[in-house]
């Protein structure tokens, strides 16, 4: 029987905060990228892509912090293929994003197969001075690798840009009216250029979390679906970063939920327990469904459809 005690729940809590970041990465490039009106529904391929050559670089090079760097720069690199087709060819969004589903995928398990089960490097916990020993508090924010503490300061710039700043106003003007956003003199093409560019960056260093700091070693589609739930929770969000920060970290407790049951030794069937992040991810776009429909709020109007300028 499970006790809901504090030396059961910090643990939970603490999880769900690593278990949530490379989710939270995502999803903060998945906002960026929507809300200039580009759907990529390549996030899957783009992590795994990122945790294979964060992996690599950082065990070639002995760096860390290269490998960290370069799993971003490749990722956002093979995102611009996504920008090409979706902005300078204009062909379905969706059929470009899964395109680079299946791409990542298979170029990561292709190079990826000599790199199986070689340990890797690995960032270590940084226990923050004086707000670690805070009581609860401390050991569920405050102890952890400085990758988690990267998505603390990045989130609330990166709300601040997209609503308080003449960038913000030119990327959510180009996803919910290009025409007119072209017609006041913003490039939309650049604009969605560089948000694409920036999610899969972001992506990238979602799936390089997973290979240098939560598991430091690669396995084929270690990813397990993350980027399609980061998907999920963006429309969850409701395009807010700061919204994903809270609903990454409500997935991420979900997992670290289901894996403390597990190492219970409860009765309940370990299929089931697997299944509880992805069915709990059915549920939140439920709720976002709900939200939508009766706040009013509206995805960008202008989301996954091509913009084609008029030449006077």
């Amino acid at each position: 029987m499970i006790i809901l005690t504090p030396a059961f729940l910090i643990p939970v809590m603490a999880a769900a905060v690593r278990l949530g970041t490379p989710i939270l990465f995502a999803t903060l490039g998945e906002i960026y990228a929507e809300k200039s009106g580009i759907l990529d529904l390549g996030i899957e391929g783009l992590m795994l892509v990122g945790a294979l050559s964060g992996f690599t670089v950082s065990y070639f090079s002995h760096n860390i912090w290269l490998g960290f760097i370069a799993a971003m720069l490749i990722s956002g690199s093979l995102s611009l293929i996504h920008a090409f087709l979706s902005i300078t060819l204009k062909v379905n969004q969706i059929v470009s994003g899964l395109a680079l589903v299946i791409l990542g995928s298979g170029l990561s398990n292709f190079f990826g197969k000599k790199m199986v089960g070689i340990p890797g490097n690995s960032f270590h916990k940084i226990a923050i001075p004086i707000l670690s020993k805070i009581p609860w508090v401390g050991p569920i924010l405050f102890q952890h690798d400085f990758l988690v503490y990267l998505t603390y300061i990045l989130v609330p710039i990166m709300w601040f840009i997209l609503y308080k700043t003449k960038t913000g106003v030119s990327i959510r003007a180009v996803g919910q009216n290009p025409r007119a956003a072209d017609a006041m003199g913003v490039n939309v093409d650049l604009v969605r250029y560089s948000t694409t560019f920036i999610g899969g960056m972001l992506a990238g260093a979602g799936g390089a979390y997973l290979s240098l700091a939560s598991t430091p070693f690669w396995i084929d589609d270690m990813s397990a679906g993350r980027g399609w739930i980061a998907i999920a929770l963006t429309i969850f969000a409701l395009w807010d970063p700061a919204k994903a920060m809270f609903g990454a970290y409500l997935f991420g407790g979900v997992g670290a939920f289901q894996l403390r049951l597990q190492a219970a030794g409860t009765n309940i069937p370990s299929p089931i327990l697997l299944m509880l992040p992805y069915a709990f991810t059915l549920l939140i776009l439920i709720i976002a469904a709900l939200q939508i429909k009766t706040r009013r709020i509206r995805a960008p109007a202008f989301l996954a459809i091509p913009y084609n300028r008029e030449e006077e």
